[in-house]
């Protein structure tokens, strides 16, 4: 019999369960580029309406969800300021240098910096810890979470972890807002 989606597939999860043992760890991080001390996707076992599934989650700071909300926004005032925006395309020489913009997408770089110092500045965006859940995913239970900590490490996943399938976790619904730290300007 197949299984429609793979992350509720006995085998996948007695594998996942086995390579979890092996490790001694509750989770298991997807190697992934885009990985980093504020964001980790990783996998980990747990119910769903009463049978065992993989979730195919992603961890990230709050800080990181912040200045993904504002640099969004400060996107869309560019769109409607801009009709011709499409994105800006950072393009590599054949030496590896990156190519210099155009000068409407020089402006437009321009244009969303100013927005985004002026949307930090003035607080326009506030973000709380939330979970999301996925259960239309295509490989088990989807999960997005943001969660108010300095760094996503391992401590924090296995955390997350425990008191999620505890159903533990109580999230802080305190309102947040992120000014960009100079070394990152």
């Amino acid at each position: 019999m197949s299984v429609a989606n793979p992350g509720f597939d006995p085998k996948n999860i007695e594998n996942l369960k086995s390579d979890l043992q092996k490790s001694g760890k509750n989770f298991k991080i997807i190697p992934d580029e885009e990985n980093s001390d504020e964001f980790v996707n990783f996998y980990f076992l747990g119910m769903h309406e009463g049978k065992e599934a993989i979730y195919d989650a992603a961890l990230y700071t709050l800080r990181l969800h912040h200045a993904s909300e504002v640099y969004e926004l400060a996107e869309h005032e560019a769109a409607k300021k801009f009709p011709n925006f499409k994105g800006i395309n950072y393009e590599e020489d054949e030496n590896g240098n990156m190519k210099p913009l155009s000068s409407e997408e020089e402006e437009i770089g321009w244009f969303i910096t100013e927005m985004i110092m002026e949307m930090e500045e003035e607080e326009t965006v506030k973000v709380q810890e939330f979970i999301d859940i996925d259960t239309n995913h295509d490989y088990g239970i989807g999960l997005d979470a943001a969660l108010n900590l300095e760094e996503i490490n391992e401590d924090a996943i296995s955390k997350f972890v425990k008191e999620f399938n505890d159903d533990t976790i109580v999230l802080d619904d305190t309102m947040y807002s992120f000014q960009t730290e100079d070394d990152e300007v």
